[in-house]
């Protein structure tokens, strides 16, 4: 999608950011076997999703008006086919 900011905010890169950590604590207990460390890095993964949450009604977010690359001409024509 060219031209498109989808995603490129403080809230969705520091979300992203804590989940991707989250998966990483998990994974890494998953591996030692030990099941209280894994559910902390799913604790922690879900708390990303929060802090992007809250980060994103703070105005961190993308807005939510219609983003230029979704919106529809009311005045296009279809595309010619010339053969």
């Amino acid at each position: 999608m060219a031209g498109s900011s989808h995603g490129h905010t403080p809230a969705a890169w520091t979300g992203v950011t804590i989940a991707i950590i989250g998966f990483a604590v998990a994974g890494a207990f998953m591996v030692m076997a030990e099941p209280l460390g894994f559910w902390a890095g799913m604790v922690i993964v879900v708390l990303g999703g929060v802090v992007g949450a809250v980060m994103s009604a703070m105005g961190l977010g993308q807005s939510k008006s219609v983003h230029p690359v979704h919106k529809v001409s009311a005045t296009a024509e279809p595309a010619s086919v010339e053969s």
